[in-house]
């Protein structure tokens, strides 16, 4: 009996939780970067011209991508678009023009939630592939209804999940991918940053903004790396004491999976000490990124061959945008159906959608 008890007996360094060096191991290369079809001329549309359409046009022309017209209601917003960025792109007010055009064979929607549904099925229409805004709808039935109208009518829907194209979110999905962490038990995100800049926008009017607006990005990325095994949500959301803005500027989620759990803790009141931490653990190894904000991360991953550092190339912006539109074009020149697909980020928006619902009642929501 007491051989029995002095096996499984844990040292003092374990109670301490101390930790132990370990060997450093090469970086595997794993395919994170921006997908690009081999084709490059294939005709864009950007429609809407506000502020994130810069860091669409700012990606695409980085990229080499054809875009030849700039969209907005506002025709004067078109062209300043066009003369920053695609000097040579025609600028309209005139979505028509855009649609009649049998140069242009993707159309990309910048444009808000509310008015986008109608666009799209004008696209599908007219025969035009579509890369729509996060979040794709606002409620899952549009989003089922338009994703079966576009594998009707034969065009592709794809939507702009650009933090899948992150560099650091990219290898860290890749890896996952390649089973370099085994089976997923476990993702922890935290991210601390001030996001009071919202103020006097039209996304202070967001009742559930840090879960709907930016917390999309990352059950988008939790999507990625543990697929159907979502079970149930909760969730909670708070003012806090320093911030000026109307919606609640702290959120937290817990999501358990099967055989796992996830976490998702947003502080978008924090003044001073930004930090953004993910990490996917597995029964093989863990992967994880730190940085001090969106654009600035580092990637370690721990197996038993040790800890390894890649050094990526790229940021979120732009790099992020040029794969959501990169990856829709080797779809189309590939006959195949995009990773951003509308049809797979129903599964994040019902990740979305449960955990604003969590947040709002109190209650466990059920995926």
């Amino acid at each position: 009996m007491t051989e029995v008890k002095a096996k499984f007996e844990p040292s003092v360094s374990d109670y301490a939780l101390t930790t132990h060096a370990v060997a450093e191991a090469p970086g595997p290369d794993l395919p994170y970067l921006p997908p690009m079809p081999k084709d490059r001329s294939i005709g864009i549309a950007l429609v809407g011209a506000g502020g994130i359409s810069a860091a669409h046009l700012d990606a695409y022309r980085a990229y080499g991508l054809n875009v030849l017209m700039i969209c907005s209601r506002d025709l004067g917003r078109a062209l300043a678009r066009r003369d920053a960025f695609f000097p040579k792109a025609d600028a309209t007010d005139d979505f028509e023009k855009a649609l009649g055009d049998p140069r242009i064979k993707v159309v990309d929607l910048t444009s808000h939630p509310d008015v986008r549904a109608g666009l799209m099925r004008r696209a599908f229409a007219a025969g035009k592939h579509v890369l729509s805004q996060k979040p794709f709808v606002e409620d899952l039935a549009t989003g089922r209804a338009l994703v079966e109208e576009a594998e009707r009518l034969g065009v592709k829907l794809a939507v702009n999940q650009n933090g899948r194209w992150a560099p650091h979110l990219a290898y860290m999905r890749e890896a996952v991918a390649a089973g370099l962490i085994g089976e997923v038990i476990g993702a922890q995100v935290a991210i601390r940053w001030n996001h009071g800049w919202i103020a006097d926008t039209a996304f202070e009017a967001v009742d559930d903004l840090l879960l709907w607006d930016f917390g999309i990005h990352w059950f988008d990325f939790l999507s990625s790396v543990i697929g159907e095994r979502p079970l149930n949500v909760r969730a909670a959301a708070a003012r806090a004491a320093s911030q000026a803005v109307r919606p609640p500027m702290l959120a937290e989620v817990l999501i358990a999976f099967d055989g796992g759990q996830a976490s998702l803790i947003l502080n978008g009141a924090a003044r001073y000490g930004a930090c953004d931490t993910t990490a996917i653990i597995g029964t093989e190894g863990t992967v994880s990124s730190r940085g001090p904000d969106l654009g600035v991360q580092s990637v370690e991953l721990h197996t038993a061959a040790g800890v390894a550092r890649p050094a990526l190339k790229g940021t979120w912006f732009n790099d992020g945008f040029a794969g959501t539109m990169g990856e829709l074009l080797c779809a189309i020149e590939e006959r195949r159906e995009p990773m951003n697909s509308a049809r797979g980020n129903l599964a994040s928006l019902r990740l979305c959608l449960a955990a604003a619902r969590a947040s709002r009642t109190g209650e466990t929501v059920s995926i």
